[in-house]
């Protein structure tokens, strides 16, 4: 690969947080396994909410890192942009919830201002662990050579009608937990657009890189390639 993959982190880093040094220990791991040169750049929420789509146009993938989060009004303006862009899209942790929430805006399902998402259901800054169960050939296909417990901070449970409504509009659910809620969702008519609840980056390894960052870093690569082929 002649060219560097560009991904932009969007999140306020913290580099005593364990899921932000292992966002970047994830994208390194994935570097070495599908030996591509790989450079990301950690933006702030409050900084990518000011920038234009276009702007976005020169990252070959956009990651959004789990929490804590300075302010989530920021964060929720920046997935409203990003969205709408072809780039590829991972969002990680707690932003699934703001994620959600926003397609709940966006396709108008909340007429009755009801809470259709619990508070969340993991206490204290903490992890625990989720049993993944893929839904679909790909995913059980990706999870065939890798452990299906995955560790999370954020879990939440959403209204089974909600969880219907979206599915018929815009979301493909691609894998559960053990207690049924959705942990890995597809954002329909879009090249790659993939939100988890749990953090994958987090069981990331040195020897077996996360599959689902595999899996992120392969559609930027299949974007810059794309991209090449259209100048």
């Amino acid at each position: 690969m002649s060219e560097c993959l560009k991904i932009a982190v969007i999140g306020d880093f913290n580099f005593t947080y364990n899921s932000h040094h292992a966002t970047n220990m994830a994208l390194e791991h994935s570097e070495r396994y599908l030996e591509v040169e790989l450079s990301y750049y950690w933006i702030r929420p409050s900084e990518a909410v000011n920038m234009r789509p276009h702007t976005f146009s020169v990252y070959d993938g956009i990651l959004i890192a789990p929490g804590p989060y300075f302010n989530e009004f920021f964060l929720s303006g920046v997935l409203g942009q990003v969205i709408n862009l072809n780039t590829p899209l991972l969002m990680t942790g707690e932003v699934y919830r703001l994620f959600i929430e926003l397609l709940i805006k966006q396709n108008n399902l909340n007429g009755n201002n009801e809470k259709l998402i619990s508070d969340n259901l993991v206490s204290g800054n903490q992890f625990e662990p989720v049993q993944i169960q893929p839904l679909n050939a790909s995913m059980k296909k990706l999870y065939a050579t890798h452990s299906n417990v995955e560790l999370t901070s954020s879990r939440y449970s959403l209204y089974p009608r909600l969880l219907d409504a979206l599915q018929d509009q815009v979301l493909s659910i691609e894998g559960r937990d053990q207690f049924e809620e959705p942990e890995i969702v597809r954002l329909k008519n879009h090249t790659f657009a993939l939100a988890t609840m749990f953090c994958p980056q987090i069981s990331s390894t040195r020897e077996m890189p996360h599959p689902l960052i595999n899996l992120f870093v392969r559609a930027c690569l299949e974007q810059l390639k794309t991209a090449g082929e259209t100048v």
